[in-house]
């Protein structure tokens, strides 16, 4: 009889490329698959038990406690900015009120993080629209602002430095700079999640991924030039600005950041 594989989601943004460069070059990965896709699509397939682990928004953990457990020690969290959570706004973040403004289709936790900085932080009320669209420039011309994630974020920031005074989005706000600002607490934007149902089943191959990940961090803090060379991300955003991005993310999971994730549960899921 074939034995079953860990069924494990994979997030394809510059901020877990180390960890997978590690599964991927560094240990036998025989009985892994990975299954790419954006945070939104894998927190569905996660839901649905068409994986058994993945890196999942923190939304979505804090809104399915009953059907997920999260491995201990991991996160991709941030104390301060994170670079790559971005919201392109027309108007000053104070002037938003009453606005509508779009919200990327991919991630569900920094849409939630947006509406409560914005509501419970700066009490303003804004309406927000999903869109698939990934140019600031054409997005502005229908909506206020737009949040953007991931590497598109990234690669829509370094537009709108190279185009200069003619930039349509003037005002860039980090959410994760916003967050630090008014909590002081890290943000926790995605946890390794495994569905309860995987545990009886496949507890020991959990077992050896949570290894291969302590691994994967160990390998990744003394090697990140090295596998910066091998990012494809490196085509648009550089080596050395590669390693200074991942040098501001946290990969931990601590007590501050578990304070910090609470946090947000008590605003992201108040009734």
């Amino acid at each position: 009889m074939k034995k079953e594989k860990l069924r494990i989601g994979r997030i394809p943004y510059a901020n877990l490329f180390p960890v997978f460069y590690y599964l991927d070059n560094k240990c036998n990965h025989s009985e892994y698959t990975f299954i790419k896709g954006v945070p939104s699509k894998l927190n569905r397939m996660l839901r649905n038990g068409e994986l058994d682990i993945s890196p999942s928004s923190s939304i979505e953990y804090l809104r399915n406690k009953n059907r997920y457990m999260i491995l201990p020690w991991f996160s991709i969290s941030s104390s301060g900015p994170i670079n790559s959570i971005l919201l392109f706004s027309k108007f000053p973040l104070n002037e938003l009120g009453g606005k509508t403004i779009a919200v990327t289709s991919d991630s569900e936790t920094s849409t939630a993080l947006l509406k409560v900085i914005l509501k419970e932080f700066l009490s303003l009320k804004c309406k927000f629209k999903p869109t698939s669209l990934r140019s600031v420039r054409n997005i502005l011309s229908s909506y206020s602002a737009v949040l953007h994630i991931g590497d598109t974020a990234m690669i829509e920031a370094k537009k709108q430095s190279a185009i200069g005074n003619q930039q349509p989005a003037p005002f860039i706000y980090d959410l994760g700079e916003l967050w630090g600002k008014y909590t002081g607490f890290p943000f926790v934007y995605a946890l390794w999640v495994i569905r309860r149902k995987s545990l009886s089943g496949k507890g020991e191959l959990i077992k050896k991924l949570s290894s291969d990940l302590i691994n994967a961090k160990k390998y990744a803090i003394k090697n990140l030039p090295l596998i910066a060379g091998a990012a494809p991300q490196k085509k648009w955003i550089g080596e050395k600005e590669l390693v200074k991005y991942w040098k501001i993310i946290s990969y931990d999971f601590t007590e501050k950041h578990m304070e910090g994730l609470r946090l947000f549960e008590k605003y992201a899921l108040k009734k």
